[in-house]
């Protein structure tokens, strides 16, 4: 009997979905379980998040809430947040070991350094974006506001507004592993990589005018260090390549 006879493409397809559910449901939990124990301190999550902004309003000022259940449900929604940022780890290991059967056995070493620097380099961008263009965007949208405004922004909105911009700033974190991925991958070239440079950072400066408020110190704050992980990621791609390369690769 063939192989072909003895596991059905219908099986393997089937055998991959329900890898993919159990990876899903290892996550899931992950993020679960962190978010329950976070719980009894959801009101004190959001108010550290709402703290850059809270400096930037005049003494006194508060944020509002509009809806009924709203001083509920976005603190809640905050610390699952937080809950899927410490989670991190253990989602993007599950991510790596779906893929895992298809690698080499030497590069199946390097998912634990995988899993570590991207979980890093997401918290780097979340930090990034919390401790210093959060100051800069919340201090100059203050201090043009008019005089005749009494600002007070309300719990939702800002929670979108800072979900966005972790999101975004996270993901851009993550550039240089996903150049060093498609390099590895074949997908393309270092040396097509940095023919692009120009496009790459035309690109950039376009995201992070399509994500961040209309100023032009935000969007350097997103735009720049984009610019700056690519080249990271094209100085470490190589080494990469070099590390995992295969032993037939090697000969």
């Amino acid at each position: 009997m063939s192989d072909d006879q003895a596991n059905p493409p219908e099986d393997s397809f089937i055998s991959h979905l329900v890898e993919l559910r159990n990876r899903l449901m290892k996550a899931s939990i992950a993020i679960i379980v962190v978010f329950l124990c976070l719980m009894p301190w959801a009101g004190a999550i959001y108010d550290l998040m709402a703290h850059p902004m809270m400096a930037a309003l005049p003494p006194g000022s508060k944020m509002i809430a509009t809806g009924v259940i709203t001083p509920f449900l976005i603190p809640v929604k905050v610390t699952l947040l937080v809950a899927f940022i410490i989670a991190l780890p253990v989602v993007l290991y599950q991510a790596w070991a779906f893929v895992a059967p298809g690698l080499y056995a030497h590069e199946k070493r390097l998912i634990a350094p995988l899993v570590v620097s991207s979980s890093l380099l997401f918290v780097a961008g979340v930090a990034f974006c919390y401790f210093l263009v959060f100051g800069v965007v919340f201090k100059f949208v203050n201090n043009f506001a008019p005089v005749s405004i009494s600002v007070a922004p309300d719990i939702e909105s800002y929670f979108g507004f800072v979900m966005t911009m972790f999101i975004a700033f996270g993901l851009t974190f993550e550039v240089p592993i996903v150049v060093i991925v498609l390099v590895r991958m074949g997908l393309v070239s270092v040396e097509k990589l940095k023919e692009i440079r120009p496009y790459v950072i035309v690109g950039s400066f376009i995201i992070a005018a399509v994500v961040t408020p209309p100023d032009v110190m935000s969007q350097l704050l997103l735009a720049v260090p984009l610019c700056v992980l690519y080249e990271i990621g094209l100085l470490v791609a190589p080494l990469f390549v070099k590390m995992t390369r295969a032993p037939e690769e090697v000969a």
